[in-house]
C-alpha cells in the first residue's frame, strides 16, 4: 500500500490550505484514514480522522478550523485547513489503518496502530 500526500506549502496566518492524500488498494473495505502532524522538537499528534462509516474525529486544537473528508471511491482523503495559525506549522502525515479502533484513539495516540504512512507534506504558517 502506498500513501502519498500533497498540498502543503507556505501561507500567512489566517490563510487556508487543502491537503490531499491518496492510498493505493488497502486490505480491508472498512478503514480509517487520518492526518497527523509533527512539529520540530515535538511528538507526533493526531489532527483528524475519517472512517468509511462516515464518522470524523478532530483534535481539540483544530475543531472549527479544519475539515476532513474521505472520498471512498478514490481512496482519497482531504484536509481543508482554514484560519491557520503559526502553531499549525508542522510536517503533516497521512495514514491508513483498521476501522475497529475509534477515531479518538488514533487522535490520542498520534496514530498508533495505523498500518501505512505517507512521507509527509510540510505546512508552514508565517505570522
Amino acid at each position: 500500500v502506498q500513501v502519498v500526500e500533497s498540498g502543503g506549502g507556505l501561507v500567512q496566518a489566517g490563510g487556508s490550505l487543502r491537503l490531499s492524500c491518496t492510498a493505493s488498494k488497502y486490505t480491508y473495505s472498512f478503514y480509517s484514514m487520518g492526518w497527523f502532524r509533527q512539529a520540530p522538537g515535538k511528538e507526533r499528534e493526531g489532527v483528524a480522522i475519517a472512517r468509511t462509516d462516515g464518522s470524523t474525529t478532530y483534535a481539540d486544537s483544530v475543531k472549527g478550523r479544519f475539515t476532513i473528508s474521505l472520498e471512498i471511491a478514490k481512496n482519497t482523503l482531504y484536509l481543508q485547513m482554514n484560519s491557520l495559525k503559526p502553531e499549525d506549522t508542522a510536517m503533516y502525515y497521512c495514514a491508513i489503518g483498521p476501522s475497529y479502533y475509534p477515531g479518538s484513539r488514533y487522535i490520542k495516540t498520534g496514530g498508533r496502530d495505523m498500518d501505512y504512512w505517507g512521507k509527509g507534506t510540510l505546512v508552514t504558517i508565517s505570522s
